[in-house]
């Protein structure tokens, strides 16, 4: 302890201390990864990522992650505790904005900028916050807090962010409260497209209600052309004229039958399209990937030429 006091200037109680938190920071068989520089690079590249995507993007609690550093044995390698990690969380945040600003700078210096298929929404927390994301990139364009989301709101909102990038929107996606898609049409002067629900909305609209009512009324006739066959069976003196009532009947039932079938047949086109272009799976809520919207979309085009 003596030796290593002198060698590195510090007091011997300050060595004997340090010394035996490197032996229990390198009991699990792992830890010599954490040693070089680059092991310790990659391990506050882990952590801050984790804080990041999980804690500041997706809402995780500080409980959850420190359980989840836990398990990677990381806690002796540094602070991991939800008060540990509470103060590492304000520090990042303020990074993270300060090098999106030192990029977004350095990009419109180098005029890089790109015209932005933009979403707009409205989101309620302790405050109502009017978000702008760009949708390709899932980059945030804007987060405003707000005290109402009316057209000249928003049209200040988004303004001033564009003319600060030095970019237009191409395409703006969002509900159709009429704000909004007056904020596109007439204040961006671009393209205004439905969200996903209220797209499959307008298609349903479309055509739902008008084939509702042809099935509902091939129905009232199959039950119009069924009474008719009853009382000619009841007539004795009507029994020529049963083939025509009975034929007549089987065609209703075929009429019945065919718009049933359309019916099911748009419904499930409807479902495919539901799979298919949603972020996440209905069934477990994990993300699609490529690979399982080409194969949905695949699958309804051809459910839609057969």
């Amino acid at each position: 302890m003596r030796q290593l006091a002198q060698r590195t200037g510090l007091a011997k109680s300050s060595g004997h201390r340090l010394t035996q938190a490197m032996e229990r920071r390198d009991v699990p068989p792992e830890s010599w990864l954490w040693e070089p520089e680059e092991g310790r690079q990659w391990l506050t590249r882990l952590v801050g990522a984790t804080l990041s995507t999980f804690g500041l993007k997706r809402g995780v609690g500080l409980d959850t992650m420190s359980e989840f550093f836990a398990r990677l044995r990381l806690e002796r390698q540094g602070g991991c505790s939800p008060s540990a990690l509470r103060g590492v969380m304000p520090a990042l945040e303020a990074a993270l904005l300060e090098t999106a600003g030192r990029w977004e700078k350095a990009g419109g210096a180098a005029g890089e900028g790109r015209e932005i298929i933009g979403a707009v929404d409205e989101t309620f927390l302790e405050q109502m916050i009017l978000v702008f994301p760009d949708v390709p990139t899932e980059s945030s364009v804007q987060e405003e807090v707000a005290d109402d989301r009316t057209y000249a709101t928003w049209k200040a909102v988004v303004e001033a962010r564009l003319t600060a990038l030095g970019t237009a929107v191409l395409s703006l996606v969002s509900d159709r409260a009429k704000a909004l898609i007056q904020l596109a049409e007439k204040g961006l002067e671009c393209l205004s497209m439905p969200d996903f629900f209220h797209g499959i909305h307008e298609i349903i609209k479309s055509y739902a209600l008008a084939m509702g009512r042809c099935v509902r009324h091939a129905h009232q006739e199959l039950q119009k052309a069924e009474e008719a066959l009853g009382r000619r069976q009841d007539q004795a003196h009507a029994a020529p004229d049963r083939p025509e009532a009975t034929a007549e009947v089987e065609a209703k039932r075929a009429e019945v039958r065919r718009w049933e079938e359309g019916q099911r047949t748009s419904r499930h086109q409807l479902e495919t399209l539901a799979l298919s272009l949603h972020p996440f799976c209905i069934v477990d809520s994990a993300p699609q990937t490529s690979a399982q919207v080409e194969s949905h979309l695949q699958a309804a085009v051809e459910a839609m030429e057969a």
